[in-house]
């Protein structure tokens, strides 16, 4: 009995090793192989990370300690740059326009992606073209949709003014004003990034158990009530995610404007009425040579970053506990 016990476990057990090749000094060979060609195989990333990412992150770091002008000597100032920062009414003006244009932004483009992946998740004629055709407005160029929509928001000639002086309505500003500025380079956004951020969630939502769905269908649940009830919740980490992932994008928010403002794109208009972080640190650093403010929009950049992705993480922890 033992021994037919001993013979079943010999036939379970995993195979053994391969022997290594003869000899001490080959065989030392293949085990350092053994153990270091995995560490070899990923080795390009790490090498190329610390080269293009930490160095230079570090490096902004070390330039916002100090006084740094182009083609100058470093000098050591502390914390004065980011303090500078804090008294800075500029500062402040790019921080409240950052967030503005995020909100707007951000929120109706992710309701707008939400609802177009809920109807291409129906079975439709010609489904896959649309799914192209909403991917199209992503691929198309930073520099060629903002001219585009320069020019449709033109005060002057512009087609959206013509079309409100067709319904009554007086020309708008849209470059000048603070808030029209801001609503058409949030169009911008919104136009370019929903098609994208619609097959994330289509994505998600073709993942869903049809099980579910079947189960509501039975228990007299409209097609409304299964997209409250069932999808929403169902994709939920995809929503937090891509809430995530366009909070960044709009942080860092840096060609529609600067595009959209033409000779004064730099500077977020004629009374940075539409100046974002991004627009600021590019101006302190290569429009008036200060790359050490620069350096310390950069960080502050970074800290707010981080921070988002902070409470992303608590929110999804307390969506865990919840569900």
């Amino acid at each position: 009995m033992a021994t037919s016990v001993r013979a079943a476990a010999d036939r379970t057990s995993p195979p053994d090793p391969p022997p290594a090749p003869g000899g001490g000094r080959r065989s030392r060979l293949y085990r350092w192989d053994l153990k270091a060609s995995p560490y070899a195989f990923v080795s390009p990333f790490f090498l190329c990370f610390a080269a293009f990412g930490l160095f230079p992150l570090l490096y902004t770091g070390w330039l916002s300690l100090h006084r740094v002008e182009l083609g100058g000597q470093a000098q050591w100032r502390g914390l004065d740059n980011y303090t500078g920062l804090w008294d800075s009414d500029f500062f402040w003006n790019a921080l409240a326009n950052t967030f503005t244009i995020g909100v707007i932004s951000t929120v109706p483009q992710l309701l707008m992606a939400l609802g177009l992946a809920h109807l291409l998740n129906y079975k439709l004629r010609g489904r896959g073209f649309f799914r192209v055709a909403v991917l199209a407005p992503y691929a198309t160029s930073i520099a060629a949709a903002t001219l585009v929509f320069a020019q449709l928001f033109n005060s002057d000639y512009g087609l959206i003014n013509t079309v409100l002086g067709w319904v009554g309505f007086e020309p708008v500003d849209w470059e000048s004003s603070k808030w029209p500025a801001q609503i058409a380079i949030s169009v911008i956004v919104i136009w370019r990034w929903t098609g994208y951020n619609a097959l994330i969630y289509l994505a998600a939502m073709q993942a869903v158990p049809q099980d579910l769905y079947e189960a509501a269908s039975l228990d007299g649940a409209s097609r409304w009530r299964q997209f409250v009830s069932v999808t929403i919740p169902s994709i939920r980490p995809t929503i937090l995610f891509t809430v995530v992932v366009s909070t960044i994008g709009a942080t860092q928010l840096f060609g529609e404007p600067m595009l959209y403002g033409g000779s004064l794109g730099v500077s977020g208009g004629s009374g940075n009425q539409f100046q974002t972080l991004s627009l600021l640190m590019y101006e302190k650093g290569w429009m008036t040579g200060a790359l050490g403010q620069a350096s310390a929009i950069a960080w502050v950049m970074l800290l707010i970053l981080l921070l988002i992705g902070g409470v992303r993480l608590l929110a999804a922890r307390l969506t865990k506990e919840a569900s």
